[in-house]
């Protein structure tokens, strides 16, 4: 039996059409043939530029931002997806979603620590928004893997390096196996490719390792993740907690008007 995912990024696809196209053929290699994985971005008008990194260095405006994530999320429910998919590297929002939502979420960031643990001692992340250091370390330290955690690094190129590295991949890769070697000094065994869009890039690129140290992609251990989910909730009927302050399920009503009072008629678009 089949299923959908609906898969959410932090970037307006529309405006990223190299990386859209790189991304949906991915996930056609990646997830079973019975899988049909639905790429959606975020609004059309929700930046004032292509690059999103240029508000989501800052908290504030990312957690508006984020805002989105969560009425994704009923969207994918509500039109019949088995799995709701955060494909941003600091899975934002995710447990707040998880909470209004009935069906499976997973994260990117969460998908790609756990399966680095499987894979190595410890894993360490190369990105190239430096803002999103502290953050992520924040993240690794919530999800309770620190002591797996061998720290992270700036990547030495920028988003815009990486959108055109589509077409011209070398000297972003060559930059990248650099960065890695410097983080395995660090001590990482597994590296994690930071934001989405770099991961899609190396790994349709081939680059799995660098000098024996696997680079994990997290775009498939997510999808991989979120199948698995579905099945476990088909198999065993198992699903997540609904009890305590995170994981209470709030009316949906209630989510639906708080959601218009703050965001307007955007929240149904």
């Amino acid at each position: 039996m089949g299923m959908r995912i609906w898969h959410q990024s932090f970037t307006v696809l529309e405006n990223l059409p190299a990386y859209a196209a790189a991304l949906e053929a991915h996930f056609k290699e990646v997830a079973r043939p019975d899988t049909e994985v639905v790429l959606h971005g975020m609004h059309r008008d929700t930046y004032k530029t292509d690059y999103p990194g240029s508000d989501i260095r800052y908290a504030y405006l990312q957690s508006l931002h984020a805002q989105q994530f969560v009425w994704k999320g009923i969207q994918a429910e509500e039109q019949g997806f088995d799995v709701y998919a955060i494909l941003s590297l600091c899975d934002p929002m995710m447990t707040e979603t998880r909470a209004v939502i009935d069906i499976p979420v997973v994260g990117y960031g969460e998908s790609a620590m756990l399966a680095a643990t499987m894979l190595g001692e410890k894993f360490g992340v190369l990105m190239f928004i430096p803002e999103l250091l502290v953050q992520f370390s924040r993240k690794v330290e919530a999800t309770g893997l620190s002591s797996r955690y061998a720290g992270a690094r700036h990547v030495g190129f920028a988003f815009s390096d990486v959108q055109q590295a589509f077409a011209n991949p070398g000297p972003v890769i060559e930059r990248f196996h650099e960065a890695a070697r410097e983080l395995i000094r660090d001590g990482a065994q597994v590296i994690i490719p930071g934001e989405a869009p770099m991961c899609v890039l190396l790994a349709r690129n081939g680059i799995n390792r660098v000098d024996g140290v696997p680079v994990l992609d997290g775009l498939a251990a997510a999808i991989k993740a979120a199948e698995g989910m579905v099945d476990l909730r088909r198999t065993s009927g198992l699903a997540g907690a609904r009890t305590g302050h995170y994981s209470d399920q709030p009316p949906r009503q209630r989510v639906k008007e708080m959601l218009k009072f703050y965001f307007g008629d955007l929240a149904s678009s």
